[in-house]
């Protein structure tokens, strides 16, 4: 599985279930491992492969050959002991890249400091993004490493049925409009010469605290 690009989901509760099926959704194969035979039963005719194992178990990792796997995923959540040892051992086998789940900031940050390469906080992150979706006129939102943001949105009055190089939104807001959308039609990347109306939707970028100013525009 490993030489085919496979990828290995290490604890499969709520997350981890669900990001094996949707990677095998997309095509991609999936090895599952966890501890419970019952959960290995209800997943071996979903996904390519599914092993019950104890994760912290170095030596059964080895026979598994996850060493082999460039992308693991621990889902691993509200035991936090096994999610750091699991992720101590991917490190000590050399997997290229580990994505793993955190429950906590402190969690989090324990994992990062073994070096885990992706650190997720699902239930955190999704709470952020649909915080800042029923607060304000944002119609999705996306926030990057470093406080940097994607958003679509309603355009605001400041920059409408002008070409956008001629509103100075860049520097006046400190945001970019990488995308606009007509009614009826699909995106498009935005040029200095696009001429934004109030029927559009726009792709914005740019500080989270930038692009909240530009959203609360009228």
């Amino acid at each position: 599985m490993a030489d085919r690009d496979a990828v290995a989901v290490i604890g499969i509760g709520r997350f981890g279930e669900s990001l094996a099926r949707e990677l095998m959704a997309q095509g991609t194969e999936v090895m599952v491992i966890d501890s419970s035979e019952h959960t290995i039963q209800r997943m071996s005719g979903e996904v390519t492969h599914a092993v019950a194992a104890d994760s912290t178990d170095e030596q059964a990792l080895r026979q598994l050959g996850i060493d082999e796997f460039r992308r693991v995923c621990v889902g691993i959540g509200s035991n936090l002991e096994g999610s750091i040892l699991t992720c101590s051992v991917l490190k000590t086998l050399g997997v290229p890249s580990i994505w793993a789940k955190a429950i906590s900031a402190a969690h989090a940050r324990i994992l990062e400091q073994l070096g885990v390469d992706h650190v997720v906080r699902p239930e955190h992150d999704t709470g952020r993004r649909i915080a800042h979706l029923v607060a304000g006129r944002l119609l999705d939102y996306i926030e990057l490493d470093d406080g940097y943001a994607i958003v679509k949105m309603h355009p605001p009055a400041a920059i409408l049925d002008v070409p956008l190089g001629e509103t100075g939104v860049r520097r006046r807001h400190g945001v970019t409009v990488i995308g606009v959308k007509e009614r009826g039609a699909d995106f498009h990347h935005a040029t200095a010469e696009t001429v934004v109306t109030g029927d559009c939707l726009v792709i914005v970028s740019g500080r989270r605290e930038d692009v909240e100013r530009f959203s609360e525009l009228s």
